[in-house]
């Protein structure tokens, strides 16, 4: 089955963002595209009934959606007028989805996206990828010399996702994917005979932490030939590393793995540090 392009729409200027990001998105990958409108009765509105209030959703829709077929005609949009929990809405919307797209306010000329409690729990429990996208994002933005930045933890398994993801995107748009790899000092009672044999074959911590990022380079390496691939490992936290590169990128791609609180979900510290200050759209993608 072909999965979509899920864009969220709700009328406002970033989610008409999202939209445009979507559909230039479906038209490089040669994808479907589907919006998806979630809405609520708001039985305060006592002289308006059910039927009407659905109308004024649709329309304000459909006559978005039709400026996006205008500009991409190869494009036929599908679109869902959904009542209901946004976040149900949303997240079902997800799981059927290629990625879902959200627009997300910017705060600051260079700061990141600020989410909405809708937003938040829908990166949080989406069991695809999630793109968010700011107010005033362009087409022209995505242009040569903008890599797809990738950040990559662990070993292979732990972010073949958020890879796989990286490397498509940037087959999709003749990018360059740019794989970044943050490291720190391990405490002292961290080490172990067997770690420590590791890192004496690979030469010194440095060594060992490129050695990792290029074995988890490698399977994609071989999958997308044709994709060119910068490897670069810094020493810092994961977050302020992939922040400063990110004034060099088309678009930042970082793993999550979604954590289980009283309050519900919440998605990691690096994924949450990258969407609150990067300027560059975002794609938030769950381990496999």
């Amino acid at each position: 089955m072909t999965r979509p392009i899920t864009a969220a729409l709700d009328g406002s200027e970033e989610s008409l963002a999202a939209l445009d990001w979507a559909g230039r998105e479906a038209v490089r990958r040669g994808l479907p595209l589907r919006v998806v409108h979630a809405w609520r009765y708001a039985d305060q509105l006592a002289t308006v009934d059910r039927g009407t209030q659905q109308g004024w959703a649709s329309d304000g829709v459909r006559e978005a959606v039709r400026a996006v077929a205008e500009r991409h005609p190869q494009l036929a949009p599908a679109v869902d007028v959904v009542e209901g929990d946004p976040v149900h809405a949303l997240v079902r919307a997800a799981a059927e989805a290629e990625m879902l797209v959200l627009g997300s306010r910017g705060h600051g000329p260079v700061v990141g996206f600020l989410l909405g409690s809708v937003g938040r729990q829908v990166i949080a429990e989406a069991a695809r990828p999630v793109v968010l996208v700011r107010a005033g994002d362009r087409a022209a933005a995505e242009v040569a010399g903008r890599d797809v930045v990738v950040g990559q933890q662990g070993d292979g398994e732990d972010s073949a996702a958020a890879l796989r993801f990286a490397f498509e995107t940037a087959a999709a748009r003749g990018a360059t994917v740019r794989a970044v790899r943050a490291w720190t000092l391990p405490p002292v009672f961290a080490y172990s005979p067997g770690s420590l044999k590791l890192l004496d074959d690979a030469g010194g911590l440095e060594p060992y932490e490129k050695q990792a990022l290029s074995e988890a380079l490698g399977p994609w390496r071989e999958r997308f030939p044709d994709v060119p691939v910068a490897e670069q490992v810094e020493m810092g936290s994961a977050g302020q590393v992939l922040l400063a590169v990110a004034g060099r990128a088309q678009l930042m791609v970082v793993g999550r793995r979604a954590h289980r609180t009283a309050v519900g979900a919440r998605i990691g510290s690096v994924a949450h540090g990258v969407l609150h200050h990067a300027a560059c759209p975002v794609a938030v993608v769950p381990h496999e």
